[in-house]
């Protein structure tokens, strides 16, 4: 399956996509090709697309809904690559998160 017709499903121009999008659907398109994906290939992806939206957070005036939902984003990222890391910081990551939380 080439980049354009698993874009085209979900009514997704290419040119529409910044360049670490790009990278990370052609090395996403490359693994499930090729082999099953590893371990490593999640960490590179939560990797890729934690820098993707800490570039999008770089914006200036970025409007109130869409900086929430990107910060929302950006930790469930950061929360996912420490399960992937380590144990004990993946407990810490998600206690400190569970304290933010206002219920």
């Amino acid at each position: 399956m080439n980049n354009v017709s698993m874009l085209q499903k979900f009514n997704i121009t290419y040119d529409k996509l910044t360049e670490i999008e790009r990278e990370t659907l052609s090395g996403w398109l490359h693994n499930i090709s090729q082999k099953q994906t590893s371990i490593e290939d999640v960490k590179d992806y939560i990797r890729k697309m934690t820098e993707s939206v800490e570039q999008e957070l770089c914006e200036h005036e970025l409007p109130r809904t869409k900086d929430i939902f990107l910060k929302a984003r950006l930790k469930n990222y950061i929360l996912l690559s420490d399960f992937l890391t380590t144990p004990d910081k993946a407990k810490k990551s998600l206690e400190q998160y569970l304290q933010g939380l206002k219920l």
